[in-house]
């Protein structure tokens, strides 16, 4: 009789199992969204930082290789167990695919903060002022203009530079043009506060004036960066790539990350 009155128990066990399963996946998720702002589409994801540790890739460890796309990254943590939920392409690179500025991994600047002034025709890192992303070691992240980081002088856990500023004190960059013709995919980043963090990456190309007011008026942020033009794309689990088409994508110095551990 002890086997019949088991069943019923273990049969409840075994659900119960099965919701926290579900709760710890669903706990791991990050918070993704398709967005419509003046007419164009935007995929937004929202991280906090409390819940999800953001990271940034750009060689891989053992080899020195650099992982270049999020899918070399994707099989990298996978074969080590971690379930990518969440990556994005860092900031600007030069042509020998290293990072134009600040690059901060896991506490180590590969490459120093770079506030040479050059000509704003030769890319938009020069189209002032740029800007860094950064994630201090209390966990906390925040968008801060180079001379503005430089000036902290505060140590960070990770950290890319790019630019330009998309906004700063909650004013769009004044080097931009409401009906500029420059159209093209956009990707960027903001901290509302201290610990809610926003991505963002157009599904159509559009111009800087645009997507700094997305980040403003949509996303509700006061300080944001542009990340890259043409190649930027957004990895979501389950979801798959946002952003520009596969064959403009280019190889990538820096990727954000969110792992997530069984």
């Amino acid at each position: 009789m002890s086997g019949p009155r088991r069943a019923p128990v273990v049969f409840i066990l075994l659900i119960l199992l099965a919701l926290l399963a579900g709760c710890s996946a669903r706990a791991r998720a990050v918070s993704s969204d398709e967005l419509a702002f003046e007419g164009q589409n935007y995929r937004v994801v929202r991280l906090d930082l409390r819940r999800h540790a953001l990271t940034l890739h750009w060689r891989e460890p053992a080899s020195g290789q650099p992982f270049g796309s999020i899918e070399t990254l994707r099989r990298w943590g996978e074969a080590r167990g971690q379930r990518l939920l969440f990556a994005a392409n860092a900031g600007i690179y030069d042509k020998q695919f290293a990072p134009l500025g600040l690059y901060v991994e896991n506490g180590k600047a590969l490459v120093p903060l770079n506030l040479a002034h050059g000509n704003p025709a030769s890319g938009n890192f020069s189209l002032l002022p740029n800007g860094v992303f950064a994630v201090y070691p209390d966990g906390h992240a925040a968008v801060r203009t180079s001379a503005d980081f430089k000036a902290d002088g505060k140590p960070v856990q990770w950290a890319s530079q790019s630019g330009p500023m998309l906004l700063i004190d909650g004013q769009l960059n004044p080097q931009f043009v409401g009906d500029s013709a420059s159209l093209k995919w956009r990707s960027g980043v903001c901290a509302r506060s201290p610990y809610e963090v926003v991505f963002a990456v157009s599904e159509a190309p559009v111009n800087f004036h645009t997507f700094g007011r997305l980040f403003r008026d949509k996303l509700g942020c006061r300080d944001a960066l542009y990340l890259d033009g043409s190649i930027s794309q957004m990895y979501v689990d389950d979801e798959g790539y946002a952003g520009a088409p596969a064959f403009m994508v280019k190889p990538y110095a820096g990727i954000f990350a969110v792992f997530a551990t069984p």
